[in-house]
């Protein structure tokens, strides 16, 4: 069951060799997670999603308001009769025919949901180790911050870490600092200071991370800094820890020699399910 262009179906009628999110990449998504009926963070997502349709050149409908975002995303768990918590994938793509150049901007989308076991955010206790992805490296421009239906580099290092054994890797742009994770923003704990990249750096405009910065800024004794990191300053930190919308948290155990506590990320799952 999904919902397509605000129609709730078994499928889409959408032809592969056909649609441009599969023949040019020419899509943006957002992946969101809804609880009791609630999407969490919706204003961020739906701002992050019309920057994105703009800076993509996109045409956005009149109709295609905050209001109408809720109502399309809830219409489609409501038919999926989900209990507490589902997780949610957005996909607008530019509709036109064309090559290259499209013949119009016109969009549609596709929405569809999984079944998530929990509501709450959990942190694992479980061994977590990481590695440098160096096969290809992430652009400094504006759209890496976007996420795109162009993810062949966190596919490639999704399989470089299971030929290997790793449960995730750590991507770096063209200056050789750390970016993100395949699958979500980096946060490095030092002292007192949590450090991730700046959004000029290439990395994800992450919505749990903005969530992430503002809660680190009103913990005592904690200031959270937007700066670029090394592969180096890695394993000079007290705490590494990777997050997304969909986990919340993810501590990182291990990185190369150097093995990390999970105390901090415990204190602000703590603080982020407060919020939620």
């Amino acid at each position: 069951m999904i919902n397509f262009n605000g129609n709730i179906q078994p499928s889409s009628t959408i032809t592969i060799e056909k649609n441009r999110g599969f023949l040019f990449g020419d899509a943006i998504f957002e992946t969101l997670k809804v609880v009791d009926n609630k999407i969490l963070f919706a204003e961020d997502h739906y701002f992050r999603l019309m920057a994105s349709m703009r800076i993509c050149r996109m045409e956005i409908p009149m109709n295609f308001t905050l209001e109408y975002f809720e109502e399309q995303i809830l219409a489609l768990t409501n038919a999926l009769s989900f209990n507490h918590s589902v997780r949610v994938r957005m996909t607008v793509f530019r509709d036109s025919e064309g090559f290259y150049a499209p013949l119009s901007n016109d969009i549609g989308f596709v929405i569809e949901g999984q079944k998530l076991l929990s509501k709450e955010y959990n942190v694992s206790t479980d061994f977590y180790e990481v590695e440098l992805y160096k096969d290809f490296y992430v652009s400094k421009h504006l759209l890496s911050t976007l996420k795109t239906n162009n993810k062949m580099i966190n596919v490639t290092g999704n399989i470089f870490a299971k030929e290997n054994d790793y449960h995730n890797c750590i991507l770096l742009n063209d200056d050789k600092n750390v970016v993100e994770a395949l699958n979500g923003n980096i946060f490095m704990k030092m002292g007192n200071s949590i450090v991730t990249p700046p959004i000029s750096d290439g990395c994800l405009n992450g919505i749990m991370r903005k969530q992430l910065i503002n809660l680190i800024n009103k913990m005592e004794g904690f200031e959270c800094l937007e700066k670029s990191i090394s592969p180096f300053d890695l394993q000079k930190s007290d705490e590494l820890f990777i997050t997304n919308v969909i986990t919340g948290i993810q501590p990182i155990t291990k990185y190369r020699k150097k093995e990390f506590g999970i105390d901090f990320s415990i204190q602000l799952n703590e603080k982020l399910n407060e919020l939620i």
